[in-house]
Order: C-alpha cells, then sequence, then structure tokens
C-alpha cells in the first residue's frame, strides 16, 4: 500500500514522491522463501525541456539527496533536449544516490539529452511508438580570442568524453557511427531499434511490460500473423 504522496514542480520538471509500503512475495512455496521488498520512498520526475532559468533544480535536487539507501528513481521522458549541464546533474545524482535503482520511461519522445537520459538508466521502457534520437552537442562561448579557444576545447573534450562513456561505452552505438555523430549526424530510431540495440531494455504493450528481446518475438509473430 503507497502513502504520502508529495509534489515538487519545477519549471520544466515535475517531482512526485511516494512511500511504498514493505512488499513481502512468496518465491518458493516448498522452502518457504520469500522475496521482501523493504519499505522505501519511490521519486518519480516527470521530464520536459532541460532549460531552467527562473528557479534552477536546487529544491528537486536537495530532495533527492534525502534519499536512503533502498529509495528508488523513475524518470517520464517528455523531452526534446535542453543544457547538457543540467542532464549531467541528474546523472550524478544517480550515480551519488541511485545506483543501480534508476528507470526511466519514454514517454513518449526523448531527444538530444532527453536521449541521454533515457540511456543513463539501469532499466530503460519504451512505448511501441516512443520516438528517439542522439545528435553531437551544440553551444556557444563568449570572451576574448584567447579565452573562447581554450574554453570551447575544454568544453570539447569533456563533453565528447561524458557522450561516448554513455553511448559508445554501453554498445548503443558503435565507435565508427559515434564518430558520424560528432560531424554533425543525427540518429533517429523508433522502438524496434531500440531493442535492436539494447537502448531500450523493456516495452509496454497492451498493459505488459515485456523485455526487449519478447518484444521483438512479438512483433515477428504479429507480422506472420498478418501473412496469413
Amino acid at each position: 500500500m503507497a502513502t504520502e504522496k508529495k509534489e515538487l514542480n519545477s519549471e520544466q520538471h515535475t517531482l512526485y514522491t511516494e512511500t511504498i509500503a514493505e512488499k513481502k512475495e512468496l518465491v518458493d512455496k516448498e522452502k518457504k522463501l520469500y522475496k521482501i521488498t523493504p519499505k522505501h520512498t519511490n521519486y518519480r520526475i516527470y521530464i520536459g525541456r532541460f532549460f531552467e532559468l527562473k528557479r534552477g533544480l536546487h529544491a528537486v535536487f536537495n530532495q533527492l539527496r534525502d534519499a536512503k539507501e533502498n529509495d528508488t528513481l523513475e524518470f517520464i521522458i517528455n523531452s526534446g533536449g535542453g543544457f547538457v549541464n543540467e542532464g549531467m546533474q541528474f546523472f550524478n545524482i544517480m550515480l551519488e544516490k541511485f545506483p543501480g535503482r534508476t528507470t526511466a520511461y519514454l514517454d513518449n519522445y526523448g531527444y538530444s539529452m532527453g536521449a541521454m537520459l533515457f540511456s543513463m538508466c539501469d532499466k530503460r521502457v519504451a512505448y511501441p511508438y516512443s520516438d528517439f534520437m542522439y545528435h553531437n552537442y551544440s553551444g556557444g562561448a563568449r570572451g576574448k580570442g584567447g579565452e573562447l579557444v581554450a574554453r570551447v576545447k575544454h568544453s570539447n573534450r569533456k563533453l565528447k568524453g561524458f557522450f561516448k562513456d554513455i553511448i559508445v561505452g554501453q554498445g548503443f552505438l558503435s565507435d565508427s557511427e559515434f564518430d558520424k555523430m560528432l560531424l554533425g549526424k543525427d540518429f533517429w530510431m523508433d522502438t524496434k531499434e531500440l531493442c535492436k540495440r539494447g537502448i531500450a531494455t523493456h516495452v509496454i504493450v497492451e498493459g505488459k511490460e515485456l523485455t526487449a528481446k519478447e518484444y521483438l518475438k512479438y512483433l515477428k509473430d504479429k507480422k506472420r500473423a498478418k501473412k496469413r
């Protein structure tokens, strides 16, 4: 039974917290073995554009930093992207407070930083018509000539390494594909492609959560049935 639902809004995102009661599930009747999920808080964030200009995300991150050992974090992503640095702040809080306990739902699209956030999570759930796109970052710099060059070079090294660790490090794009991305190629993907590449780990179909492998089989079976 869930209790104590709370809500916190920023400009572009909304954080909901929900206390989840302890759950005891019988896994082996003969041996009387149970799987126990302890009482914990689930943090669910609806992600819009990464573009907080007025209020920032201090209140959101402050609440997330109160997370305990068994707490979980969910992202509901419907985002065209935005500031990379803001997305990296989410990445940092995931590493610090929610290692191995993050889930992302691609509802309905994730482009640019939205795609990166989806890729960062441990469990990645899509829907049949989810939409997805990787591309290189864009940005700018202001200042004196020498400072501009130094800053651009530094930012490029940092962001290129970050993007590569997330995208190539997990096998979502090959090295050659990543090089093409850096040169300006956009990689657009539907749910089937996300499953083939391992970017999506699960897909929700007709109220059921299928693994990526099960979803690909579901599509094949559906195609065969149409040919009959």
